[in-house]
């Protein structure tokens, strides 16, 4: 893995962030505001060829991998207008479709997701399983007659669902060989007979919503399903994977322009004939947070590597670690930045307040940092599991 980062990355980088400044915070917020989603960014974002820069080459994508998504996903966060989504349409649901879907769900999905046009949502968590993708309940069963699938359970929090054109969906089946229900993929559109959904009503101010889904013997024909039917876990956390590692650049994004606004205020304000920054008890906080969303960008950076190498296993630790590091140091950054600006860290102006709850969302999403450390104790260190 290089340590030091390519040139056509720096250039991606500086490309994007130049994009993201040219809308800004003031243009994020407002989008939010309106209660719609960045649609402009999003739009001239997949033109340039941002959205699809890791999706395969000949399905109208840029062939890169997730070390590049993330770049374009942090970039944005660090300009203050951060597209959640993209952790979700092309990161998840392009990854699993690129790598394990149909030549026809290809060609229908892939050139559709890198342009921007069609935009897919994700739908895993449950009320009563939670963290625990085992004990996911909604199921998928056969019609003997048709050959279609019948699927029926919940989902929550589930982002972005009243603008994605198809949601792609964890359900069960049951494993004819032993009995055993496994998880498998379905590409559910949205308009489909018995898909409802109910929009969430969260303190949480952003401009993805978020939904409860309900599937009642959802119809789909045979081929809704992603990839084999026997893959099970694998092809889930095929997704998952880039999940982890894209909420990381999201993290880091917004941490670092946290960060930036208070630096930035902590050189100008002036108090007692020198600048605030001038005083350890205001630098000195603001100079760990910079090194701990450096470091967290050096796990992100190698999760990245490790997945695009086809490393899954590498890329699983890797991911869960730089996820939570990612989102503590989003979190300390965010909160030192709003206390390095006192009370006009609350204000609209400097638009720092909307991400306390925004940060904390890095830590329990998609998966607690007390999962995480569940994962690293039992599957790094051998210590015994406690669940």
């Amino acid at each position: 893995m290089p340590l030091i980062e390519s040139e056509e990355h720096k250039a991606l980088r500086a490309a994007v962030s130049a994009l993201g400044h040219k809308y800004g915070r003031a243009y994020f917020t407002r989008t939010v505001e309106e209660g719609r989603p960045a649609t402009e960014l999003w739009s001239e974002a997949a033109k340039l060829g941002y959205l699809g820069v890791n999706l395969p080459e000949e399905h109208g994508g840029g062939g890169g991998g997730i070390a590049e998504l993330s770049i374009v996903l942090e970039e944005l966060g660090a300009a203050g207008c951060p597209l959640l989504l993209m952790v979700v349409s092309p990161a998840i649901c392009g990854t699993v479709i690129a790598r394990f879907g149909t030549e026809e769900q290809k060609r229908a999905w892939l050139p559709a997701l890198a342009d921007g046009t069609r935009v897919m949502a994700f739908g895993i968590t449950e009320p009563d399983a939670g963290s625990n993708s085992h004990r996911i309940t909604t199921t998928a069963r056969r019609d003997p007659a048709t050959g279609d699938w019948l699927l029926t359970g919940r989902k929550v929090f589930v982002s972005g669902v009243d603008i994605a054109d198809a949601t792609l969906i964890v359900g069960r089946t049951e494993d004819a060989r032993t009995g055993r229900l496994k998880p498998c993929l379905f590409i559910v559109p949205r308009d489909t007979p018995g898909f409802q959904r109910h929009k969430i009503d969260m303190e949480l101010n952003a401009a993805e919503k978020q939904f409860e889904l309900v599937l009642d013997d959802v119809r789909l024909p045979a081929d809704a399903l992603v990839g084999d039917e026997d893959a099970g876990l694998l092809q889930l956390f095929a997704g998952l994977n880039p999940e982890r590692i894209m909420t990381a650049a999201f993290a880091i994004g917004m941490g670092r322009f946290a960060l930036s606004r208070a630096a930035e205020y902590a050189r100008e304000r002036t108090v007692w004939k020198a600048p605030i920054g001038s005083h350890q008890a205001i630098a000195h906080p603001l100079a760990q947070a910079h090194i701990d969303l450096e470091l967290a960008r050096l796990m992100m950076q190698k999760a990245a590597h490790l997945y695009d190498a086809g490393d899954d296993v590498g890329a699983g630790e890797a991911a869960n670690m730089a996820k939570y590091a990612a989102g503590e140091a989003c979190v300390k950054a965010v909160d030192q930045a709003v206390h390095t600006l006192g009370g006009n860290g609350l204000t609209r102006e400097f638009g720092l307040a909307s991400l306390i709850t925004a940060a904390r969302v890095s830590r329990i999403a998609p998966v607690s940092r007390e999962m995480i450390l569940n994962y690293v104790s039992h599957q790094t260190l051998g210590l015994p599991k406690s669940y």
